[in-house]
């Protein structure tokens, strides 16, 4: 079931760092934050990763928490949560549940191979369970900035 802006997001439940486990209902009443990135520890992830640690206390303040979704496990997302001090938790989504209902998934050509990938991308939901924005194939620069003024106008129209 693919998810369609201005429609509740489908059921899911996925384990997150630090033994949470987050679904669809988890955190009914908050706005919640799903950014997909391709991989732990890559510049672009780890950028990005920053910047969203570095406006996370931003976020929590316009009353959106954030979690940052990869094909990673467990063990790599610990890693790297630690490595960077990230005051949010990261969803392993190993079985790539995550990443094809919410259509990350992509083909992408990589030193001249054809592999699947996860497109980097940001959904934004809504206290009520819908989802209000979504950004795709987007650029790390300047992202972080736009999704933390769409959680602000989100509130500011509640």
């Amino acid at each position: 079931m693919a998810i369609v802006v201005n429609k509740p997001i489908p059921e899911f439940e996925a384990n997150a760092t630090g033994g949470l486990k987050v679904s669809n209902t988890s955190h009914n009443g908050q706005v919640v934050i799903l950014y997909f990135y391709p991989k732990d520890n890559t510049p672009g992830c780890t950028t990005e990763a920053m910047q969203f640690r570095d406006k996370y206390k931003d976020f929590v303040k316009a009353g959106a928490e954030v979690f940052g979704v990869s094909r990673d496990n467990m063990k790599s997302h610990d890693e790297f949560k630690a490595k960077l001090e990230l005051p949010f938790e990261l969803i392993a989504d190993t079985e790539e549940k995550m990443c094809h209902m919410f259509g990350v998934v992509k083909n992408k050509i990589m030193y001249g191979k054809k592999v699947k990938g996860i497109e980097r991308s940001t959904f934004l939901i809504g206290a009520d369970g819908v989802l209000k924005q979504e950004w795709r194939g987007l650029k790390v620069p300047g992202h972080v900035d736009e999704v933390l003024k769409a959680v602000k106008l989100l509130k500011k129209a509640a």
